[in-house]
Parts: C-alpha cells; sequence; structure tokens
C-alpha cells in the first residue's frame, strides 16, 4: 500500500481577497504561515517518507514547513501547479463576474467545460495533475508522500480518483491546507479523508507539541 497526503497550500493575501492566483506566484500570507504550521504538528507523529510540492511559492513554503520535523528535502514538480486561469490572474471574483458573465457562469454550474480565456481548462489540468500523482506513486511504491498542491488541482486529482465527471469538481470543497488522504493499493484506491482541518481547531493534537521545534 502506498499512502498520500494529498494538501491544499496555506493562505495567500489574495485567497483572502476571492483574487484569482493560477500561475501567479504569491507567497503565503502569516496566517497561511501559521496554517502551514498547525500542519506540521497534525502530520509530525506521521511517517512520511518524500515530500513534493508545485514549484510555486505558497506551496513551496507550506511544504518546506511541514519537511522540516521530517528531515526530508521538497522535491519541486511544476505539473502540480494550480490551473493557469490566463486574463482572470490577478482579478477578483466579482471583477471577472463583471468582465466574463457568460464565461464566470459556465465557471460556476460546468467547470469541467470552460477553457479560461488565455489560460487552461481543467480537463487540461487533470491530464497533468493526474500523470504526476500516478509518477510519484509508481516511484514510491509502499512509502507515505506528502504533495502540496493547489484547490483546483487536487478537485480534478479527487474527481479522476473518484471516477467523477469534472462538473462535479465544486462539490469537492478545499481549504487552506487542508489534508487528503488517498491509499494506493494494487488493484483499488481508497480515499480516507477529504479536506480535513481538524489541525486548525484551537488546541488540537496537543499530544504533537513536544515533538516540534
Amino acid at each position: 500500500m502506498t499512502k498520500v497526503y494529498l494538501i491544499r497550500h496555506g493562505e495567500t493575501e489574495w485567497n483572502l481577497n476571492r483574487r484569482y492566483q493560477g500561475h501567479s506566484d504569491i507567497a503565503l500570507s502569516e496566517q497561511g504561515r501559521y496554517q502551514a504550521q498547525q500542519l506540521l504538528r497534525r502530520l509530525a507523529h506521521e511517517n512520511i517518507d518524500v515530500l513534493y510540492a508545485s514549484d510555486l511559492g505558497r506551496a513551496v513554503e507550506t511544504a518546506q514547513i511541514i519537511a522540516s520535523a521530517h528531515q526530508k528535502e521538497v522535491q519541486l514538480d511544476q505539473r502540480f501547479r494550480e490551473c493557469h486561469f490566463g486574463q482572470w490572474e490577478g482579478l477578483t471574483f466579482p471583477e471577472i463576474e463583471k468582465a466574463y458573465p457568460q464565461e464566470i457562469e459556465t465557471w460556476r454550474k460546468r467547470p469541467g467545460q470552460l477553457l479560461v480565456p488565455g489560460g487552461e481548462s481543467f480537463a487540461l489540468l487533470q491530464v497533468r495533475a493526474y500523470e504526476a500523482l500516478l509518477d510519484v506513486v509508481a516511484k514510491h511504491k509502499g512509502e507515505n508522500i506528502a504533495i502540496v498542491a493547489h484547490g483546483g488541482t487536487i478537485r480534478t486529482l479527487l474527481c479522476a480518483i473518484l471516477d467523477l465527471d469534472l462538473d462535479r469538481a465544486w462539490q469537492l470543497k478545499q481549504d487552506n491546507t487542508a489534508l487528503n488522504i488517498i491509499s494506493f493499493y494494487d488493484d483499488q484506491t481508497v480515499i480516507e479523508c477529504i479536506n480535513d482541518t481538524t489541525h486548525l481547531l484551537v488546541g488540537a493534537f496537543p499530544q504533537c507539541e513536544n515533538k516540534v521545534e
């Protein structure tokens, strides 16, 4: 069995302002770093053999914080990047609604059907991200793998694993530093949890306090 801890990065200022990031390289906010530290405590007792991340800074920093408790290097793979939002990057949701009313309606109701203007579709994102996931699982068979990626990326991966249409992607919520645990067996794949953010509750995992500097 190969276990994957699939993690969304911590919060950024653009997340807070509902501004589309995509491939824009936006750093974690102080709140995002706090979230990553809390997830570090959640995972401190787990035996993580290898860590991967998207090459965008918000994912890299989240992964590096987690890696600090496991003495592991973070390996980067740009295939785990967020969806490329093209002309939407840097815009807030209301700004996109005003400038692209027809496209945003499709995005709301049928996200799997939209090619973002100047960017990519969830279908294209899913192809590259799922290929990367399967490559990593095959390379590290029998190990525990942490992968830090992005909300859209993780939604498309969960759709691939569950054999769901991409139009159902918004039904799979992914909060900042959400933890998803997936076990890969020879004959099946089992999702153990989705969008776990219990590490952000006050007083969560006090038993890990003495294991984290």
